[in-house]
């Protein structure tokens, strides 16, 4: 993973003086292999590594009794110093539930919100942060790409996995691969449509992830919205996108086939059945566009590799 000393004093620099203390006792070998963060008003700090979580205190222990338990303060100082001071000016970002920090780290909150028109306006009181820390693991797509590619280009292909086995990570790097080029392979324009900007992870509109040299990206607009205009704008030769799902990113993906554009996309499922039987995605799925599923059944470890009839390429 590309995680360093910088990732984590970036990181550093927004959390309250006491969550910060605590972390220094963390090093930087044990912090390389954090996928995230967690701060609950007088609840354990925890660290998720590996799919696992450890409390802080004196360094890490297994999650159990004691560690360092952040109280209401800490929270707030640590939201203060995330917002730069200026709460106001993120709220159209926190009313998605989340603000993505430099460097692509994506901060989930929790706690009460003030509804307006069926939509959040507003937090009242936020009592719970989640720091999910951006990892590129660059080459993590090199044994996938020669099943993904034939001698027309890129297949139309979906990854699956559970949440949090990797495949937004194995994702990036496709579409970091297939941007700039690869062996025989000339790059090719990508769109990327990054609604929740975990993908490219953009900071005030700039890429924080190496996303390509040829890649487009539309950062924070709905998916279904984010494909069209990239359709109408960008002329992509792909266009990638995370967690498709829902009838207008059915309706999307039709304009992407009759562009005669390639698809890549990541869905939730333990394996091809599974997500065929989710009803969000059986509008795409049922009508066999796809050419290749590339399944993910651990943290960062391919399964298997199928063709559109279900059969292990690999």
């Amino acid at each position: 993973m590309k995680t360093n000393l910088n990732t984590k004093e970036n990181i550093r620099a927004f959390l309250g003086s006491e969550v910060a203390r605590r972390l220094d006792e963390v090093s930087i070998a044990e912090f390389s292999r954090v996928s995230e963060i967690r701060l609950r008003a007088d609840k354990p700090m925890i660290l998720r590594i590996g799919g696992q979580d450890f409390f802080v205190g004196t360094g890490l222990a297994a999650a159990g009794e004691g560690g360092f338990c952040p109280a209401a303060e800490d929270i707030r100082e640590t939201m203060e110093r995330i917002s730069r001071y200026s709460f106001y000016a993120f709220e159209a970002e926190l009313s998605m539930g989340y603000i993505t920090l430099p460097g692509g780290h994506r901060v989930g909150v929790s706690g009460q919100v003030v509804i307006e028109n069926g939509a959040v306006r507003a937090w009242r009181y936020i009592n719970g942060i989640n720091i999910r820390v951006a990892h590129s693991v660059l080459g993590c797509a090199d044994d996938v790409l020669p099943h993904i590619f034939n001698s027309d280009g890129l297949r139309h292909t979906m990854i699956i996995s559970p949440p949090a086995f990797g495949k937004t990570t194995l994702l990036r790097d496709i579409v970091r691969q297939i941007s700039n080029g690869f062996r025989d392979f000339n790059g090719l324009t990508v769109g990327l449509a990054d609604e929740r900007s975990e993908i490219a992870g953009c900071f005030r509109g700039v890429a924080q992830n190496d996303v390509g040299i040829r890649t487009d990206v539309l950062d924070g607009c709905p998916k279904a919205l984010a494909i069209i205009m990239l359709l109408r704008g960008m002329s992509p030769d792909v266009i990638a996108v995370d967690e498709l799902g829902g009838e207008q990113d059915a309706r999307a993906v039709d304009a992407v086939l009759n562009a005669g554009v390639k698809l890549l996309c990541t869905a939730h499922g333990r394996d091809v059945a599974d997500a065929m039987a989710n009803p969000s995605l059986s509008a795409v799925l049922n009508r066999g566009i796809f050419e290749r599923f590339v399944v993910l059944d651990k943290p960062g470890q391919v399964a298997g590799i199928f063709n559109g009839g279900g059969e292990n390429v690999v």
